[in-house]
């Protein structure tokens, strides 16, 4: 059995069910569709962490199905920001203290604002990164969300 990570550690002791999973991954595909296909689940209830920084209020972090795209204006919007970009991936480890396909809004090195999208209330449970590649939690979206404090907003353009 694998060792819990942070991420989970985290979310259990706040009392939040949650379910790990683990699947196989590719270093050359580390789309978070590989990751909902692997698991037998719909891409829209899987969820990838996107860290982007705005103008003015400096880093946040958006939480979207892995089916979609961070729409930026929404995403600046939903932040109080004029403009927001995607961090560079070799800042991840710095900002967050996870790498890419691996990164948790759960347990970062520091506590950013976070946003999810709405469509996260369509589900009872949703999959997030566990912190380290090949690992999900499932976890209740509205629980994950007050644990991080987090906003939910439409904060995405869909790429299907």
């Amino acid at each position: 059995m694998a060792t819990k990570t942070n991420a989970v550690r985290l979310v259990e002791r706040a009392g939040i069910p949650c379910r790990e999973q683990f699947y196989e991954f590719d270093e050359r595909d580390l789309r978070g569709t590989h990751a909902a296909q692997a698991l037998g689940m719909a891409p829209e209830q899987v969820f990838k962490t996107l860290v982007a920084r705005g103008e003015k209020r400096g880093i946040h972090v958006f939480c979207i199905p892995v089916c979609c795209e961070l729409d930026l204006k929404k995403a600046a919007k939903a932040a109080g920001d004029k403009n927001m970009e995607l961090v560079a991936v070799k800042e991840l480890p710095g900002l967050t203290g996870y790498i890419r396909g691996g990164c948790s809004p759960v347990g970062m090195k520091k506590r950013y604002p976070t946003t999810f999208d709405e469509a996260c209330l369509l589900w009872d449970e949703i999959g997030l990164s566990a912190g380290e590649r090949g690992h999900q939690m499932l976890v209740p979206p509205e629980e994950i969300v007050a644990l991080l404090g987090a906003a939910i907003a439409d904060v995405t353009q869909s790429i299907f």
